[in-house]
């Protein structure tokens, strides 16, 4: 493939980007001592010297597919040349903000196991290129053909209508009103407003409903569907995304009951995918399973999902959990009749909490290590926590376990995962084998080897028995 440019468009829209944070920066008080034509100028100024700097760096910006590889080339003084390897991809996004959306383009995003952030995106290309390219580098990381919108299996859309009275059925929205006083108490008190006060208070008011607002613009119609390449996820109202990810991506899911919607039946469920980079909101947002769904629809999600190793029960929580010994009420008073473990040939289940009830299942092919932990108070009453550790962020966590049981729970586990992990790899080169692609990328993608990980100040298993 030869070396391509990003959208002529590009330094326009990125020029205006950088005038829109650079008017949020002025605020109301800038635009009050520069006056309205001094700002205007200003932010013309602006505009204009953000768009030639952008102009430099498209410029000097190209991107090709050699072989296995995604190449990007960029600087103007200092050259330099990424070299993505298509089989380290985790996930491939298709982002249109709403400043690109007007202008027909989109921003593609590449999640690549053990980085920090976004590996080069590529901003921006049009909605179809963008989408072509997607489609081209999946073939060639999952070597599977390229699958078109229409053979795609609609797995789950969300209710719109539930999503907002769910947002409204959460701690941030219930404190809008108590807020409100508190921003609206003194500017009725003291009516003499000026602009600055009134567009302070506006300001002020739409941070209360910062949360919930930006929880239904991210999630607003969210889709998934499942087709013979990834998993794909569209949603939002004013950004719009539309994620890749392999199945075999998945690192664990995680299920939410809110105190607020345990009357209604309702759940919340994300995913974990490892490489996936951004602050905890960007990870939120990203890993999102289900907005908003009742029990049974979340749980039938999830074994399609997870369908290389799917659930063998229509409720996940209805698994026979291990509670811990009755002294953990001790550490956890409240807590300690909810913390449970459950583990199949296939998943570790674990689950907690009493106000907001959460239930973590792993597949055991995608456990990288297994950690005995115990805290001075722990020792003192022969307890110990069990974690199971995965290529990503998400990790299931067996707290407040007889000792002596936990190193059986350890052993267990150590043994499964790496059964595990032995069936999957020849169920994955039964696969090619049907249908062998080129160049088709090896299968550590799901995993390492079960090992102990000694933790500072605490007893470390060895995932054979020992200590």
């Amino acid at each position: 493939m030869t070396r391509r440019r990003l959208h002529p468009l590009t330094p326009l829209v990125r020029g205006a980007k950088l005038v829109a944070l650079a008017a949020v920066a002025v605020s109301w008080r800038g635009l009050s001592d520069l006056g309205l034509v001094h700002w205007l100028m200003a932010m013309l100024v602006i505009l204009v010297g953000a768009i030639v700097v952008s102009a430099v760096a498209w410029a000097v910006t190209g991107y090709e597919i050699a072989g296995r590889e995604l190449r990007i080339h960029e600087g103007l003084l200092s050259r330099r040349v990424r070299s993505i390897p298509l089989e380290r991809v985790q996930a491939i996004d298709v982002v249109r903000p709403a400043l690109a959306r007007i202008f027909g383009l989109a921003e593609l995003r590449l999640e690549v196991i053990g980085g920090g952030k976004t590996e080069a995106p590529l901003a921006y290309l049009t909605v179809a290129g963008a989408t072509e390219l997607r489609a081209s580098l999946l073939g060639l990381a999952t070597g599977a053909a390229p699958t078109r919108p229409d053979q795609e299996r609609p797995l789950f859309a969300v209710d719109n209508r539930r999503l907002m009275l769910a947002q409204l059925l959460t701690p941030q929205a219930l404190s809008v009103p108590i807020g409100a006083v508190f921003v609206l108490g003194p500017a009725i008190n003291h009516p003499d407003w000026t602009l600055i006060g009134a567009a302070s208070t506006i300001t002020a008011f739409l941070g209360i409903f910062q949360v919930p607002v930006r929880r239904v613009l991210d999630e607003w119609d969210f889709r998934i569907a499942d087709d013979s390449t990834a998993l794909r996820v569209r949603q939002g109202l004013l950004n719009k995304r539309s994620q890749s990810v392999p199945p075999r991506r998945v690192q664990g899911i995680k299920v939410t009951w809110p105190l607020l919607w345990r009357p209604a039946g309702w759940a919340r469920a994300r995913m974990d995918v490892a490489g996936y980079g951004g602050d905890g909101e960007e990870q939120l947002r990203a890993g999102t399973l289900v907005p908003v769904a009742s029990a049974s629809d979340t749980a039938e999600l999830i074994a399609a999902v997870l369908r290389e190793a799917a659930l063998t029960t229509a409720d996940a929580h209805a698994l026979p959990v291990a509670a811990p010994p009755r002294r953990a009420r001790w550490l956890a008073p409240l807590a300690w009749s909810r913390i449970g473990v459950a583990v199949t040939d296939e998943f570790v289940v674990v689950r907690e909490g009493v106000l907001t009830r959460e239930l973590i299942a792993v597949p055991l092919a995608r456990v990288q290590s297994v950690r005995i932990t115990q805290g001075p108070w722990q020792r003192a009453l022969s307890l110990a926590t069990v974690t199971v550790d995965t290529a990503g962020r998400l990790s299931a966590t067996a707290r407040l376990r007889d000792a002596a049981d936990a190193y059986r729970l350890a052993d267990d586990l150590a043994t499964r995962s790496r059964a595990a992990r032995h069936t999957y790899t020849a169920h994955l080169a039964t696969t090619r084998a049907a249908t062998p692609p080129p160049d088709a990328a090896p299968p550590e993608d799901a995993g390492g080897p079960v090992e102990a990980t000694p933790d500072t100040g605490a007893r470390a298993h060895d995932g054979n028995g020992g200590t």
